[in-house]
């Protein structure tokens, strides 16, 4: 199984639905092993980012969207636990404020990108906007499609500019997010991740997969690839995504800067 497979760009035949939530591609069919190949792949992303960091010559922005309980906190906290908080910074997209409805919804998303040198993980982000907003009617059909276009361009820009772009959907089943809702409501110690309002989402379920499937399509294109990353195992989601950001910087091959000549002459007393 190759990260291919799961790679969506432009032109490429795609259903979300072809894609079983509770598969395990990249797993080793051990989960302490595959704990532990997590953690070294973390240590080894931490060495690369450091170079990259030092390098200040590009940005990588990575995107996790996807349901309720489908793991984007759970991702950061897996996957970056190892990189040096110096050239990395986790930005959380909540429900837009009135000083950003007051704007176009991408004012806040773009505030928002890497500086030269930095990665930025996005939990959740511009895509809410093509989401929550057609699923609930907020937005016509003919909205919808402007838009998947501007956000293509925003996207295009981003990539011309230097900026790296990795987007993750996070593909739970319906049934793995009521058993990780039902966790929450079990364990008092969890009630403060519950919100009531992702009882009335879950009525939603088919039309946000078909809002997934259409936004995914509309917007996958080789400077802005989706990933699918099938999600109902914590362990092999995680596993999956350090895959796809190991495989990232292998094709960026950062390097540190030239040394300054001048240095070598310095002493220090």
């Amino acid at each position: 199984m190759s990260l291919d497979d799961y790679r969506i760009e432009a032109g490429k035949t795609f259903r979300l639905a072809d894609f079983d939530p509770g598969a395990k591609p990249f797993s080793s069919g051990d989960k302490e092993a595959d704990r532990t190949r997590i953690a070294q792949l973390s240590e080894q992303l931490d060495a690369v980012q450091d170079i990259f960091y030092a390098e200040g010559r590009r940005k990588l922005l990575v995107v996790l969207q996807g349901m309720d309980t489908s793991g984007k906190d759970g991702t950061v906290r897996g996957v970056f636990r190892s990189f040096d908080p110096l050239g990395i910074r986790v930005v959380s997209f909540k429900a837009p404020t009135s000083e950003e409805l007051a704007r176009d919804y991408l004012w806040r998303i773009h505030a928002q990108v890497p500086r030269r040198g930095e990665i930025v993980v996005f939990n959740r982000s511009q895509y809410e906007d093509v989401l929550v907003t057609r699923v609930h009617g907020w937005i016509d059909e003919a909205e919808c499609r402007r838009r998947y276009a501007q956000i293509r361009a925003f996207e295009t820009m981003l990539a011309e500019t230097g900026t790296v772009i990795v987007k993750c959907m996070l593909h739970i089943s319906k049934d793995e997010q009521k058993s990780r809702l039902e966790v929450r409501l079990a364990d008092p110690h969890k009630h403060w991740k519950f919100d009531p309002k992702d009882l009335e989402e879950r009525r939603y379920w088919n039309d946000y997969m078909d809002a997934y499937q259409d936004a995914i399509a509309a917007t996958a294109t080789p400077q802005a690839p989706w990933y699918v990353v099938p999600a109902d195992s914590k362990t092999h989601r995680n596993l999956m995504v350090a895959h796809i950001l190991a495989d990232v910087f292998a094709r960026l091959k950062p390097d540190y800067p030239p040394p300054q000549p001048g240095l070598a002459k310095l002493k220090v007393v």
